[in-house]
């Protein structure tokens, strides 16, 4: 059963109170807690867990064809909202919060990109996620290279699996 997520947001210009979000569907994975998922869901690509689509989403589904890799916009229900700083993985320094990949964070919306590995109904079986069992889904997207990869970005993350 979906679960309304209130956000704080701004629209044409002015400033709303809240905006309604409807997760679309649900994440079934091995990882049951925060410690066991990797940091980043490519350090184990391999990984395989289901997104299952709710019913009255399933007409957006089709099939995907040519589709290989989605973005996926979790919501991470278990993080701490609170959390304005922290101290990203292999760094000795604690960053603000807007600078870092932390899933603690005032609106803890997550971004993975899965590889697909089948779709079958209302379940799309994907790799490389690293969201626990029984995550809200806000909305799935192709991920689509030509468009999304950016060769020259930078960012001060570099680590080791």
């Amino acid at each position: 059963m979906p679960v309304p997520v209130r956000m704080q947001v701004s629209a044409f210009g002015e400033r709303m109170n809240t905006a309604e979000v409807h997760p679309v569907g649900i994440v079934h994975s091995p990882y049951q807690v925060r410690g066991d998922a990797p940091r980043q869901g490519r350090l184990i690509p391999d990984a395989e867990m289901e997104i299952e689509i709710n019913e009255e989403y399933e007409a957006g589904i089709g099939d995907l064809a040519g589709v290989s890799h989605l973005f996926v916009l979790l919501w991470f229900d278990r993080a701490d909202r609170n959390t304005l700083i922290a101290n990203p993985p292999g760094m000795t320094e604690t960053r603000p919060v807007f600078a870092t990949r932390s899933p603690n964070r005032p609106n803890p919306i997550g971004l993975d990109i899965g590889k697909i590995i089948s779709v079958s109904g209302r379940i799309i079986r994907v790799a490389g996620l690293d969201a626990l069992d029984g995550t809200p889904v806000l909305d799935i997207k192709p991920y689509a290279p030509f468009i999304d990869s950016i060769p020259d970005a930078t960012e001060p993350f570099r680590f080791s699996p």
